[in-house]
């Protein structure tokens, strides 16, 4: 019998043996797949699972490789944003993001503004929003891709083949006086925290507005005004972390992501083929190219692919902040990066299409910026 076969069966015997508890309880016994949907992983977790279900088992093709004890972990090229404000030293901060994102896709920020109150409040809160007792996260809970604020788990929980170890909180944050008042109600300070640590975010990314010229200079002024989305992410801890991963390998859709993360490891990076962890920098924001990045450079910088691994011994918190221009904003490659020897490489494309296409697609890889592939 296969590997799989021995842990779906002995999953589905824990099941049922659970199933039997929650009956005798009085709670509705469902162990299919929508009943994971329904539930998430926080509440897998706190049930005691000591085996990973069959839903969330991915193929032997597709499980996190060991970690090695040495070269799997990698120190990302680290930006301090406020030497942008000296003349003498923008130059070369400038060059040192125009490397990182050629050869990573990746860099940490430093000094970006977002102060230890703002950024612990947001972690802290956070925290308390997944534990709340279930009946009052599945208020927020939709498979809706489109709804403004949205409590959900896997990747892609409507169209994921293997569920992924993850629940998450997705905030609509434009305009934030608008949407923050459909936000959770409970933590009763999660409004406050959350509108704060967004609005920070959103200074921390004017900094690099007056950046360059033509092109990029307009698009940073529209990415400054532009949309922006926060995911709220849990990992709780997982019984076999060896045979699941948190998000599958993905690649954002929008111009660029700020990922705010705990001291719990746990976010990868496809670097030259190997997948290699990032080292948590505290006080920092990881920062990623998204897909309207790489098209806006015309394949210059590229939204590289990256995964999320869990563990089995401590609960794993992100807040990923993304940004992009407009909703009604095309983006296309910039004219002045087309040329003969670097034709036009991506169709125009918007945030409409990006959601359609989540609407009906899994997601994962890079597989909406290949739909706006030429070639």
């Amino acid at each position: 019998m296969a590997i799989i076969d021995l842990v779906n069966a002995g999953e589905q015997q824990q099941a049922q043996a659970g199933a039997g508890k929650r009956a005798a309880a009085g709670e509705e016994v469902d162990d299919t797949r929508e009943y994971y949907c329904r539930r998430g992983v926080r509440h897998l977790c706190d049930s005691g699972i000591t085996r990973l279900p069959g839903n969330y088992v991915l193929p032997a093709s597709d499980r996190p490789a060991p970690v090695a004890a040495v070269g799997s972990v990698v120190k990302l090229p680290v930006v301090d944003l406020s030497r942008l404000r000296i003349p003498s030293e923008r130059a070369a901060v400038l060059r040192t993001l125009d490397a990182a994102c050629r050869e990573y896709g990746f860099f940490q920020v430093v000094n970006h503004g977002v102060g230890d109150e703002v950024v612990g409040g947001m972690l802290d809160v956070a925290r308390r929003f997944f534990e709340l007792p279930q009946a009052e996260r599945e208020r927020y809970m939709s498979p809706d891709v489109r709804a403004p604020v949205r409590y959900g788990t896997s990747f892609n929980q409507v169209k994921d083949a293997v569920l992924c170890w993850r629940d998450f909180l997705k905030l609509a944050c434009m305009p934030l006086s608008t949407v923050s008042q459909y936000w959770p109600t409970s933590p009763a300070d999660l409004r406050e925290v959350a509108s704060a640590y967004a609005e920070a975010n959103q200074r921390a990314l004017g900094v690099g507005v007056a950046s360059g010229s033509g092109s990029g200079a307009a698009v940073m002024e529209d990415l400054a005004a532009g949309t922006q989305m926060m995911t709220v992410n849990c990992y709780p801890e997982c019984p076999q972390p060896e045979l699941t991963l948190g998000m599958p390998p993905h690649s954002d859709y929008g111009f660029l992501t700020l990922v705010l993360q705990d001291q719990v490891a746990g976010l990868q990076v496809m670097h030259a083929g190997d997948w290699l962890t990032v080292d948590p920098l505290p006080g920092s924001f990881v920062v990623n190219v998204g897909d309207h990045l790489e098209i806006f450079s015309n394949g210059r910088y590229r939204s590289v692919l990256h995964r999320v691994r869990v563990n089995s011994r401590r609960l794993r918190v992100s807040v990923a902040s993304f940004h992009s221009v407009a909703a009604e904003r095309v983006v296309a490659p910039a004219p002045e990066l087309i040329d003969e020897r670097h034709p036009r490489r991506y169709m125009d494309t918007d945030l409409a299409t990006f959601v359609a296409y989540l609407a009906s697609a899994a997601g994962n890889h890079k597989s909406f910026l290949h739909s706006r592939s030429l070639y």
